[in-house]
């Protein structure tokens, strides 16, 4: 079993960034493809962007594509979530998460998730 734990959420302005780091416990990393979801109040739980084992295979979401950027750091055994150019629809609880799979955009298909962290974009 993995204990994921997300850190680096905040209020900021329209425009500006924010990066997210998943650090990972209990297992090594490197085991698990990795996710980022984000759910907004009322909303689903929503797919932002995965990253494979290895880190040489990337997916985002195209409500994303272009200002996120996704890395990992397997000797760290952490995931980070570069968000640039952010807009007040980003807002939301951002979750991490880990899956035995290969990457995959589906929430069915992760095992371990994280306890969230808040992002708001204010206007």
């Amino acid at each position: 079993q993995v204990l994921l734990v997300e850190s680096g959420g905040g209020l900021v302005q329209a425009g500006g960034s924010l990066r997210l780091s998943c650090a990972a416990s209990g297992r090594t990393l490197s085991s698990y493809s990795m996710g980022w979801f984000r759910q907004a109040p009322g909303k689903e739980r929503e797919f932002v962007g995965g990253i494979s084992r290895s880190g040489d295979r990337t997916s985002y979401a195209d409500s994303v594509k272009g200002r996120f950027t996704i890395s990992r750091d397997n000797a760290k055994n952490t995931v980070y979530l570069q968000m640039n150019s952010l807009k007040p629809e980003d807002t939301a609880v951002y979750y991490c998460a880990a899956s035995w799979r290969s990457l995959s955009g589906i929430k069915s298909n992760y095992d371990y998730w994280g306890q969230g962290a808040q992002v708001t974009v204010s206007s």
